[in-house]
């Protein structure tokens, strides 16, 4: 019995010992467990982070100013958030002590896209003008529009704002003529009303000469001056854990569904898919590198947004984003082997 206590007492220790190696860090979702969220959830359960000592836990969110506003209150480490809720997060909060950085590029395209019902007659983004648009107030492709009003000389439009749950359900009953919303979850969520992806007409920013950068990994600056070894690592970890994501995405569904055990498996990998192939395994993404930026495209973005975000002060691209802790240019070539 006494030894059985003192072996247990042992393997106690033990494992305490090898937590107190592991550095721990909070990392902050900028939504639901959904199907994309397989990229941050895979590398946790498969023991990636824990190989690099590190202690990760990954919480849902509720969009990406909360996500940028977590970071920056210290609640969060790290989290994942539209760089133009970055962007605008350090125009108008030039004195905030703990302003997060990017260090990651992973939508290198944005998924944000204007939908219609083909019924509407609507092909063109001319043929916005004089329209209905709906969205949430905060919803990335909303508050990007006016780039994409500018890149196509779309005239005036009336936005109708509701709730996340109501923005397709309005589109589906002709409450607005069209909405914006990301690729991937307004097709699905559209679907799921009744309406057959044939009868949607998409319209995609990217297509329409609106090439900005999308979802990005984001730390808080006091978290990267203290622990920069740990973001390194963080970053090596997610990259193996992509591209066993993009090569098997099923696979990556299952660990989502162990997280949250009441998604539709079968939805959520369609999710996945139509995520990796509109935002992350993109042509802009393997010409520039997985995980990187092009500085001129980066400073166009931000000019952009300060003038369609109305911010208080100008975007400085340099300091949103940090390209000094990703993972060599070798590790980061994942796309291959990418399932279709």
């Amino acid at each position: 019995m006494i030894r059985k206590l003192a072996g247990a007492i042992v393997a106690s220790l033990l494992t305490l010992t090898a937590h107190a190696q592991e550095t721990p860090i909070k990392f902050q979702l900028d939504w639901r467990f959904e199907g994309p969220a397989a990229f941050f959830l895979l590398p946790v359960a498969k023991g990636q982070f824990k190989a690099e000592k590190l202690n990760v836990t990954v919480d849902a969110g509720n969009g990406s100013g909360n996500a940028v506003n977590r970071v920056a209150s210290g609640t969060y480490d790290m989290g994942f958030a539209d760089l133009s809720a970055l962007m605008e997060f350090h125009a108008n909060n030039p004195t905030a002590p703990n302003k997060p950085v990017a260090v990651m590029m992973v939508y290198n395209n944005t998924p944000a896209a204007v939908f219609s019902l083909k019924k509407s007659g609507i092909k063109t983004p001319a043929d916005l003008a004089g329209k209905k648009l709906g969205a949430p107030v905060f919803d990335a492709g909303r508050r990007a529009f006016p780039i994409f009003q500018k890149a196509n000389g779309v005239g005036a439009v009336t936005w109708i704002s509701m709730d996340p749950p109501l923005r397709e359900t309005m589109l589906a009953r002709g409450d607005v003529d069209a909405i914006t919303g990301f690729y991937f979850t307004s097709l699905l969520n559209l679907e799921a009303r009744g309406i057959k992806a044939d009868d949607v007409a998409v319209m995609m920013y990217p297509s329409h000469g609106v090439k900005l950068y999308g979802n990005v990994i984001i730390a808080g600056e006091e978290f990267l001056k203290k622990n920069p070894e740990a973001v390194k690592a963080f970053l090596r970890a997610f990259t193996k854990g992509a591209k066993e994501v993009i090569a098997n995405p099923k696979a990556a569904i299952a660990v989502v569904k162990e997280r949250d055990g009441i998604i539709n498996s079968e939805l959520e990998e369609r999710r996945l898919k139509l995520a990796i192939e509109s935002s992350i395994a993109t042509a802009d993404a393997k010409a520039e590198g997985f995980g990187e930026v092009k500085l001129p495209r980066l400073a166009l973005m931000a000019s952009q947004v300060a003038d369609a975000f109305n911010t208080k002060g100008r975007i400085n691209p340099d300091a949103v984003w940090n390209a000094s802790y990703l993972p060599s240019a070798a590790e980061r070539n994942i796309f291959a082997g990418a399932k279709k």
